[in-house]
């Protein structure tokens, strides 16, 4: 049973937010996303690793859940590409500005789910959980709370990010953790 399952109950914030869509900033047109297709847990050696230019990336908002000052959404992970790729362990992410520059720290790994291989087949969607800590903007020192434009994304052991739409309250400080993201998991993200 992972997070999502486990929680029930909106915040005000996650409230606004599931009426919201889930959007992605890439270049992929969004008919590639209705493709149906598997994620799978099973690779050969020869499956090269995901890029950022496979992938499409966002935040099924519509699908956040949280309580106890913490908001779950499923962060999503399309393969966009003609050919199938893998994910394996923890994205990199971070809130940016409209200017790109980060807000707070970078997301803590939650290592309560362990990372696994996932195969991705054009087309098909893995997710990751990610925490969003209202709580802690909410404690946010005057005068540094932003409001962020994306997410920064890197997949898994890559150094080209890509972007996710998100536009959340962040608490701007220097070392500020607000947000925390587990290993990818195959399928897409849902709420029960």
């Amino acid at each position: 049973m992972n997070r999502l399952s486990r929680l029930s109950g909106l915040g005000i914030a996650s409230a606004a937010l599931a009426a919201a869509t889930a959007f992605t900033l890439t270049a992929a047109q969004a008919p590639a996303l209705a493709r149906p297709a598997a994620a799978t847990t099973r690779a050969s050696a020869s499956t090269p690793k995901c890029s950022a230019s496979d992938l499409g990336m966002w935040v099924a908002a519509d699908q956040g859940d949280g309580a106890a000052g913490t908001i779950f959404f499923p962060l999503e992970f399309t393969n966009l590409s003609g050919h199938t790729c893998s994910l394996f362990g923890f994205p990199g992410v971070s809130a940016t500005d409209s200017h790109g520059h980060q807000l707070g720290a970078p997301a803590r790994w939650d290592h309560s789910v362990p990372p696994h291989l996932v195969t991705l087949a054009p087309g098909a969607t893995a997710h990751s959980v990610l925490a969003y800590s209202d709580a802690v903007v909410g404690n946010c020192p005057a005068g540094h709370v932003r409001t962020a434009s994306a997410l920064r994304v890197f997949p898994p052991d890559r150094f080209q990010a890509a972007h996710a739409y998100w536009d959340l309250a962040t608490c701007a400080v220097r070392g500020s953790v607000f947000l925390g993201v587990g290993a990818i998991q195959p399928g897409a993200g849902a709420r029960p």
